[in-house]
């Protein structure tokens, strides 16, 4: 490995490290050298061979939290960390060390993460205690070891056995249930889940061998047979006696049906991931800018209700904009009118470049009815998937989804997830430092498209009040995230509660509310990335004002190199454009919101 580092290191060309936008020569044509940019850092190769090592291993062990997955991973990365600090930081160019800054952040995050779920499974041992043996079955396989039909017979009946005894134990009659009671439902959840997992690992186990190895199906059939069945009865137990799932939903599946549970990393968990994030504030410090956030987008979403002639009563004006969506079949056409204006608006000023092929291949795709119910609103990036009812809906859904998907709503975020918001973030990435998409952060892809919410609201975008309402509908949105999800792994809030407080607060439509809250605790986002969204984007308004407002950039240069220099936390992106010192450990602490600029109010 340290051969490796240093034959990278050596052969990397240390020029000009910034990607300029194509230059034509003579005949119109861009030369090709500008279309790729300069050479990138002296460590792009090293992050690059780390990333392919990764997602080797990552086939390789595919029985996910298996005991050798576990040790093989912390040994990966424990391995990468001791041959990086071989290297000699100090002789790095400055886009060389942000690449060792991001790769020695992500491996001191991973490691941190394998701590905690070593953490989350001593909590659920006593439910889970059987995982272990099971994934070794597919560990041994991906080992070519032989298999022993006889043996793995044995496993599955006597894990079986087991299963069904701790099943009785939680579906025992309540004079008998004092141990249930003592089981959290967070646990609960979490290892029902687990248990899905478990069966569609051991699934696969017995597919590679069933029919193509005679011995083993004479062997292994039968008892297969019953542990699935075991399983996932016991995950709907799980469900049903302790998480609170109703019998009519509480199958194997789980995932989007039943109450909202979530899996909260605590005050400990929380910093380590700030700290990850080069996030230097307390979550109760995060909380405090969020509400300060919430209560400029409140007193202009009454200023625009005023316009609309509701007075103070904003939420009447809210309900007005909801009812102005489009009749069933035109939301398509709309979504496309919309994202040309933005592009055309974006061209007018020439604030950011949108390449002609960026603008071409972005596609639309409507959205699912069964992904409607986490993601109530559109989605973006290579293609937006458009959020609107189906047929067979119920009215209430339909109603719902309408009014939550309205011109207006829809107007302030629709170049969020195209141009120059996800889909030219993806476009760029894939083109220049292509590398760094290992250190994908919601802090630099959701904040930067919130960025260009609150750079349009600045500039005059929302012509109208209605136009204002939708605008104001998303940034308290985006506060209203920062509070509730923080405290809810603070141990705060409740899911529950952070439902009513998006009803309360932004005026959600009860189920578009529940469709957020499930989104943002099912496990399918890390804690922080609802948060991302605003801190992000205030961030780079911070990070604007010290760059373009002060002269030292053009607004164009300025968002070129953001989204050239390719994911990062915002703190780094400010290392790199700055020229700032960097340690090994990155930059020095930043207060950005000591720097923000003051927001700019409606006219």
């Amino acid at each position: 490995m340290k051969l490796l580092l240093a034959a990278f290191i050596s052969c990397a060309c240390a020029t000009s490290l910034r990607a300029q936008a194509p230059v034509p020569d003579s005949s119109g044509v861009p030369k090709l050298t500008s279309l790729v940019g300069a050479p990138a850092s002296e460590l792009a190769g090293i992050v690059s061979r780390f990333n392919t090592d990764l997602n080797s291993l990552s086939r390789r062990y595919d029985a996910d939290d298996s005991p050798a997955q576990r040790r093989r991973m912390r040994d990966f990365y424990s391995t990468w960390q001791k041959r990086l600090a071989e290297i000699d930081f100090d002789k790095l160019s400055q886009e060389g060390k942000v690449d060792y800054v991001l790769l020695h952040n992500y491996l001191t995050h991973e490691l941190a993460l394998i701590d905690r779920r070593d953490i989350q499974r001593t909590e659920m041992s006593s439910l889970v205690p059987f995982a272990d043996r099971l994934l070794a079955l597919q560990d041994t396989r991906r080992n070519l070891a032989s298999i022993d039909s006889r043996a793995a017979s044995s496993t599955l009946a006597s894990v079986a056995v087991q299963v069904d005894s701790l099943r009785s134990k939680i579906e025992s009659p309540p004079r008998d249930s004092s141990a249930r009671a003592k089981i959290s439902k967070t646990v609960a959840n979490r290892s029902a889940d687990d248990i899905d997992d478990l069966r569609a690992t051991l699934g696969a186990w017995y597919k590679y061998y069933d029919g193509y190895d005679p011995t083993f199906t004479w062997w292994n059939k039968n008892p297969y047979k019953k542990l699935d069945d075991a399983l996932k009865r016991y995950a709907k137990s799980l469900r049903e006696k302790i998480v609170g799932f109703k019998p009519s939903t509480g199958d194997s599946t789980g995932a989007n049906e039943g109450p909202i549970i979530g899996d909260p990393i605590s005050a400990e968990g929380l910093k380590e991931d700030l700290r990850y994030e080069m996030i230097p504030y307390t979550p109760q410090e995060l909380i405090a800018i969020a509400e300060k956030e919430y209560a400029f987008s409140l007193s202009e979403m009454k200023k625009a209700a005023r316009a609309m002639g509701f007075g103070d009563n904003w939420k009447a004006a809210v309900e007005k904009v909801k009812n102005t969506y489009v009749e069933p079949g035109k939301q398509p056409d709309l979504i496309r009118d919309l994202a040309r204006q933005a592009e055309a608006f974006f061209d007018q000023h020439d604030w950011v470049t949108i390449p002609q092929l960026a603008r071409e291949d972005w596609r639309m795709e409507m959205m699912s009815p069964e992904r409607q119910r986490v993601a109530p609103f559109f989605l973006g990036g290579e293609s937006i998937l458009v959020s609107y009812p189906t047929a067979d809906m119920t009215e209430e859904e339909k109603l719902m989804s309408l009014r939550g998907n309205n011109p207006h709503f829809s107007h302030a975020t629709v170049f969020h997830e195209l141009n120059p918001g996800h889909h030219l973030q993806g476009f760029i990435s894939a083109r220049y430092n292509s590398h760094r998409r290992l250190f994908s952060t919601p802090f630099w892809s959701e904040g930067q498209s919130l960025y260009w919410e609150m750079f349009l609201w600045d500039h005059g975008f929302q012509a109208t009040p209605e136009d204002r309402v939708g605008a104001l509908f998303w940034r308290m949105h985006r506060s209203a995230r920062i509070i509730f999800s923080l405290n809810f792994h603070l141990g705060k809030m409740s899911p529950e509660q952070a439902v009513n407080f998006l009803v309360d607060t932004v005026d959600f439509e009860r189920a578009n509310a529940e469709a957020e809250v499930r989104r943002s605790f099912n496990g399918s986002y890390p804690p922080l990335y609802q948060i991302g969204y605003m801190i992000g984007g205030l961030e780079l308004r911070a990070l604007h004002k010290e760059l373009v407002d002060s002269g030292k950039m053009a607004d164009r240069a300025f968002h070129d190199a953001v989204l050239q220099g390719g994911p990062m936390p915002i703190a780094m992106v400010r290392a790199r454009l700055e020229n700032l010192a960097l340690t090994r450990d990155g930059p020095a602490p930043w207060r950005f919101a000591d720097a923000l600029p003051p927001p700019v109010p409606a006219p």
